[in-house]
């Protein structure tokens, strides 16, 4: 049995669309397994523990959330773009996701400056891509369906040093022209999916929880869970958006 430090960056400013359902669906897989989980808060003005930290999430939230959290998370920059190169686990959504990019841009032409932990940048469109999300995605040598719920005006753009968590099969993505929704970079995977996102796709969710137990010396594989109620949860979303029959995940 291992145990587990999970941090939750700004839960009360960035938790939009049930963001925080993703803390849930990690401590609960990782409890089935006989493994502990200890869920620490990084609240504004907070420091995070670099020697405690075995997982990180981040959700979204509006632009007026992102301003609220900024500079604590620059406060913060340092240590988390350390956490990222020794390769700890990190799932950020939608608004946090663009903070760990080089910059965001609003609408109203303000610029929030990130911590540059993704080499990526946002700028608000003129319209908002929203709906039902279907991504093909190809990690760890898997390939699998990532399903979710988009709500952005967000467009953004990686650079060289990331590639996409996926390819849109339906949806906008990152910005509804390249194809691509999501990042991934070391062991950060970035991406615009609500609803929340993990509970719908657990192929991702242990994928994160493997490398968090390697992180603490874990090496065996995941124990298998009964996924039938998530598989159904899944397999619902890629029937109703590509009007065909789906099988947990495949891509």
């Amino acid at each position: 049995m291992a145990l587990v430090t999970l941090w939750h960056l700004y839960p009360e400013e960035m938790n939009i669309y049930g963001d925080r359902g993703n803390v849930i669906a990690l401590t609960r897989r990782l409890a089935w397994r006989g493994h502990e989980v200890l869920v620490r808060r990084l609240d504004v003005g907070g420091r995070l523990d670099s020697r405690d930290c075995h997982l990180v999430f981040g959700g979204g939230g509006q632009d007026d959330q992102q301003f609220a959290v900024m500079e604590s998370l620059r406060a913060n920059g340092d240590i988390l773009r350390g956490l990222a190169a020794d390769g700890v686990p990190m799932l950020l959504v939608c608004g946090l996701y663009q903070l760990f990019g080089h910059v965001f841009r609003t609408g109203d032409g303000r610029e929030l400056a990130g911590i540059g932990a993704l080499d990526l940048t946002t700028t608000a469109g003129r319209e908002r891509m929203i709906g039902n999300v279907v991504v093909e995605a190809h990690l760890a040598g898997q390939s699998f369906t990532v399903v979710g719920f988009e709500n952005h005006s967000g467009q953004t753009y990686l650079g060289k040093g990331v590639r996409p968590l996926g390819r849109v099969l339906r949806g906008g993505g990152n910005n509804g022209r390249d194809g691509g929704e999501g990042a991934l970079d070391h062991h950060i995977v970035g991406t615009y999916l609500h609803g929340p996102i993990l509970p719908k796709n657990p192929k991702l969710a242990d994928l994160l929880l493997a490398w968090a137990l390697q992180s603490v010396g874990v090496s065996e594989g995941l124990a298998p869970l009964d996924d039938r109620l998530e598989a159904r949860a899944h397999d619902g979303i890629v029937e109703r958006v590509m009007g065909r029959r789906a099988s947990f995940g495949r891509a």
